[in-house]
This record gives C-alpha cells, structure tokens and sequence, in this order.
C-alpha cells in the first residue's frame, strides 16, 4: 500500500491536473479505487483538491500535495529506498552464494554418471 501511496504522491506532484482516470490507469488499478486513494490522502491532509475553474467540467479537480503530503513523500521515498536496498543486498548474497555451489559442484565429479557439468 505504501508504494501504491508514493506512487499517487509523486504522480499528482508531477501533474496536478491529471485525471482519476490517467491515476487509475499509470498505478494499474480501477477508478474506484483510484477515488478512495485520493479521498484517503485527502483526509490525512496530505492533498488537497480545487475545482478546475477554467474548465467546463465542473467534476475535473487539480490536485495540491500540502507540507503534510510533502513530509510524507520524503518518508515514504526514505522507506522504499531502505527496503529496496536490503532486498538488493540480500539478492547479492544469495547470487553469491549459487555461484559459490556451483563452482564447487563443477569442481566436485559428478556421483553416478562420470560426468561432470
């Protein structure tokens, strides 16, 4: 959920006229849930909506990111870096680790056919 949240962040800072739709379709989720999203960063303060006065359609809004939403940008951004970070480290030891089974089994004969990989 965190990372579905950056993304909205980031997305409505970028382009603070992007529709529902546009939100819905770059996060991959439905408009619905795209609505719920938003009302729920609403709530906590982190965006605010306004009316598109230039536009004809009175439902088109611009998002606003507050100083709330800007503090929770930064720590979600410090979060998914950090988690991201040790997922990578732990992939590196487990790469090394393969390749340390497989250099010993291509050193070791292989039991039962003579054959070796």
């Amino acid at each position: 959920m965190s990372e579905e949240r950056l993304k909205l962040i980031k997305l409505i800072e970028e382009n603070p006229a992007i529709t529902q739709r546009e939100l819905a379709q770059a996060l991959g989720v439905s408009v619905g849930k795209t609505n719920y999203l938003i009302k729920a960063l609403v709530e906590k303060g982190l965006v605010k909506m306004r009316n598109f006065k230039s536009s004809d359609n009175k439902a088109k809004y611009l998002y606003y990111l507050t100083p709330k939403g800007m503090e929770e940008k930064v720590r979600l951004t410090y979060h998914f870096l950090r988690r991201k970070t040790e997922e990578y480290e732990r992939l590196q030891r487990e790469i090394e680790a393969l390749r340390k089974d497989l250099k010993e089994m291509e050193e070791t004969p292989s039991q039962g056919t003579g054959e070796n990989l």
